[in-house]
């Protein structure tokens, strides 16, 4: 579990309530620009949906912040856990349509990418998606040092994956964690792997890329918002094979 916090809370700029519950590691997070107001994080095989709402108040409570002073809910849009991201989605939107605040949805490789800023080396972030295959995305940083995407979003076996790179790469996520010998072997002498405590997802990294689009007022529809599972059902998989592998160039 980590905490952090600052107490009855004073600030002028906008507070986003960020919830990450994609993956093994569910997070809940306040973040004002600048400033992560406070953040829980616990890693459990327990489901995140009885400890969801508790976290949010707790965090809540310790900083002062009030519903008033929230000023939008954002929410990992996937990839990630079918059932994370559902429990995680429908919290959020019932909350958002509670207090009237909008809904704003970060995907989660974007999310995991924007843990690696001003590298020069190609970002992988990696994420099981199980059935040996995994989520992943390219991204490279611009001259901003941002991490930006550069190739699509698929679900990809990591043998296939690591055929589609020829140039160094930092590999992150659950999934690079699980599959780093094929990754290792499959880009020889150019893969590099993150440290193991940024392999998680963060709501404090999720509020802050949030942050942005609250800016640009770039808000979800909340009634009609769902989850971005990425890859397709049983009854589509069994229609269709699915793809073999997507270039990171």
């Amino acid at each position: 579990m980590a905490q952090h916090g600052t107490g009855t809370t004073h600030t002028s700029g906008p507070i986003i309530l960020a919830i990450e519950n994609s993956g093994m590691c569910g997070s809940v997070a306040l973040v004002t620009p600048g400033l992560c107001l406070a953040e829980y994080s616990l890693t459990s095989t327990a489901t995140h949906s009885r400890r969801l709402l508790p976290s949010i108040q707790q965090i809540l409570t310790e900083t002062g912040v009030t519903w008033e002073g929230i000023s939008a809910i954002a929410i990992s849009a996937g990839p990630g856990s079918f059932t994370g991201l559902r429990i995680g989605l429908t919290t959020a939107k019932g909350l958002a349509m509670a207090s009237g605040k909008p809904l704003i949805a970060v995907n989660s490789l974007d999310n995991l990418a924007a843990q690696m800023p001003w590298t020069d080396k190609l970002i992988c972030p990696v994420l099981d998606a199980r059935k040996q295959e995994v989520y992943t995305a390219c991204y490279r940083c611009d001259i901003d040092g941002v991490p930006r995407r550069v190739s699509e979003i698929v679900a990809i076996t990591p043998g296939n994956l690591a055929q589609t790179i020829n140039e160094d790469v930092i590999f992150l996520g659950d999934g690079a964690e699980i599959y780093q010998g094929i990754l290792q072997e499959g880009v020889t002498g150019r893969a590099s792997f993150a440290k193991p405590e940024i392999f998680f997802l963060r709501a404090a990294a999720l509020g802050g890329a949030a942050l942005t689009k609250f800016h640009r007022q770039d808000f979800l529809d909340t009634a009609n918002a769902t989850p971005d599972y990425i890859r397709p059902s049983e009854a589509e998989l069994s229609l269709k094979p699915p793809k073999s592998g997507t270039s990171c160039q």
